[in-house]
């Protein structure tokens, strides 16, 4: 019989990246471990959501904030802090929810998409906006299954909020 693994408690380093102009939330569940020690969204090279976001704005990236406040994009996550062992969402627990009505209350946003199984649940779990919800596969090396261009198939739908 296995072990289990005991997580620990996490605080959200990240600070959410928006301005007065963005028009829509993209929020995952909380930072892997990579993004956390990197200091930025989806930092995980095996992590798809830049390539997504290049394909579908047929651009390359170069710095990744700014090209959220340009394309009036705010990035977030549900979590504020948890327990968590590494990066595995199915390990989250004792969850405490960012003040995800407070970047709404401070711009343009229009809709909310999440990305992946644990922050949908988690938003419609907690959070209560009147403001259109929309949910999105993972683009975690984990949703494998799932190629990039269904991805952006999937993510098109932000590009027709905007």
């Amino acid at each position: 019989m296995k072990a289990s693994v005991k997580g620990q408690k996490v605080i959200h380093p990240l600070k959410p990246i928006f301005n007065k102009d963005s028009e829509v939330l993209i929020l995952g569940s909380f930072p892997s471990v990579v993004s956390r020690n990197r200091n930025m969204y989806y930092a995980n090279p095996t992590n798809r959501f830049w390539k997504v976001m290049e394909m579908m704005f047929s651009m390359q990236i170069e710095n990744r904030e700014q090209f959220c406040l340009q394309q009036h994009l705010a990035l977030w996550d549900v979590i504020h802090s948890c327990t968590i062992h590494g990066s595995s969402d199915s390990s989250i627990q004792d969850v405490v929810v960012n003040d995800i009505a407070s970047i709404v209350k401070n711009t343009k946003i229009k809709a909310i998409f999440t990305t992946g199984t644990k922050a949908t649940k988690l938003y419609e779990k907690y959070i209560h906006l009147d403001i259109p919800h929309y949910a999105l596969p993972s683009t975690s090396s984990a949703n494998a299954k799932m190629h990039i261009e269904e991805l952006v198939l999937h993510y098109q739908k932000i590009k027709e909020i905007l």
